[in-house]
């Protein structure tokens, strides 16, 4: 019978499920969840929940909070298809999910485990997409949120779905790596909050379903999606392991995270000869990858060695482009998603990735998130159309 613990991806130690603490005891590693003998099985649940048995076996279903998130759409676009130079590409939208971005993935999953562990407050640090997720599903399940937000760094549209579902908002100076700091001074002086920012590791198990739909009905050479925080990264990753140990897959797709060039410390950590990463300033147009000091960086390099990935960057310029070739073909995206395909075209004109390969990018956002800038566009008269 499959059974979960936290455990430390670098030392080993295992602790139980019912702590409320996700850094290892011995050496301060983020922690994992990990499931003895898990097998792989699915639910007659929809979306993230048909997973149910790969990402939170031991959790009643009276506990479970969901809105239907998961199931995302696949397209495909003969002008994306062109302006990428490969004919087999597919776009998974996230931001169909409910609050419009993948972070409803692993926020089902984590409110989830805060009602398990009988938490009345949720904290998170955000720029806007965490906080939405955030604010919604701790909604949903009668607890207090609470959301530090750098009021300067983030979009209206996503700072309004957060003080609409009713989360306390904590307004602070700086970036989110400074309201991220906050979270942990937080957390030292008290444990009366569940934190649901992506250190948490409930959030990577419902971030991994992402990767089961797709290798469900795809056999793609490479997944390409933006990298800011690097859950995301770590969750792919984590999933393409579940699915090679299960006898799943018989191969594994190469992960591509891309980066901004104004917030790229994994491109640099990666590329470098560092033990650690190097926080930068993060500047770009992109604000939900926005980041200069992604706190999930270890577990991130170990899904880019496990999948013989890639990272990349791109820069604001890059994703515009990519963007609006999205938009133009009817899909839409906000300005970080958009980062997915600008990668693909950079690696393609590179010759890294080849015409005939089959790609899955991943679009982490609703066109409606960040809506900061106005595309460029010219207005008819009637006597133009008639």
């Amino acid at each position: 019978m499959t059974f979960s613990v936290l455990k430390c991806p670098n030392c080993g130690k295992e602790f139980s499920i019912n702590r409320n603490k996700y850094t290892c005891d011995r050496c301060g590693n983020i922690l994992d969840v990990y499931h003895h003998d898990m097998e792989y099985s699915t639910t007659a649940m929809k979306g993230v929940w048909k997973y149910k048995n790969m990402i939170h076996p031991e959790i009643p279903h009276s506990k479970i909070i969901t809105r239907g998130e998961g199931d995302t759409n696949l397209y495909r676009s003969q002008r994306i298809s062109e302006y990428a130079g490969i004919q087999n590409i597919h776009l998974k939208h996230e931001g169909e999910n409910p609050t419009g971005s993948f972070k409803d993935r692993g926020m089902t999953v984590a409110v989830s485990e805060a009602v398990r562990l009988e938490f009345n407050k949720t904290l998170c640090a955000s720029t806007g997409n965490t906080s939405a997720a955030a604010a919604s599903y701790s909604a949903l399940a009668g607890i207090d949120s609470y959301v530090m937000i750098p009021g300067k760094n983030i979009s209206s549209n996503k700072l309004f779905q957060a003080v609409s579902y009713g989360a306390n908002i904590v307004d602070i100076e700086g970036d989110f790596d400074t309201a991220m700091a906050d979270v942990k001074q937080a957390l030292e002086k008290t444990r009366d909050f569940y934190v649901l920012n992506s250190l948490n590791p409930w959030r990577i198990e419902g971030q991994k379903t992402i990767i089961y739909e797709i290798m469900e009905k795809l056999k793609p050479d490479f997944i390409s999606f933006p990298a800011g925080n690097l859950g995301n990264t770590s969750a792919f990753g984590k999933a393409l392991m579940d699915l090679k140990s299960l006898g799943k897959i018989e191969y594994v797709p190469r992960l591509v995270a891309i980066q901004a060039e104004g917030a790229s410390p994994f491109y640099e950590y990666m590329h470098g000869d560092k033990n650690s990463i190097t926080p930068v300033r993060a500047e770009t147009i992109a604000s939900a990858i926005r980041i200069g000091n992604p706190v999930n960086y270890k577990k991130a390099r170990r899904s880019i060695e496990f999948s013989n990935g890639i990272v990349e960057r791109v820069s604001d310029d890059e994703i515009m482009s990519a963007k609006r070739v999205i938009d133009r073909s009817g899909i839409g995206c906000e300005p970080a998603s958009a980062a997915a395909l600008a990668g693909v075209l950079k690696l393609r004109n590179s010759g890294v990735i080849d015409s005939s390969d089959t790609v899955a990018s991943i679009l982490t956002g609703h066109l409606l998130k960040d809506v900061s800038f106005m595309p460029e566009y010219k207005t008819l008269g009637v006597s133009d159309i008639f």
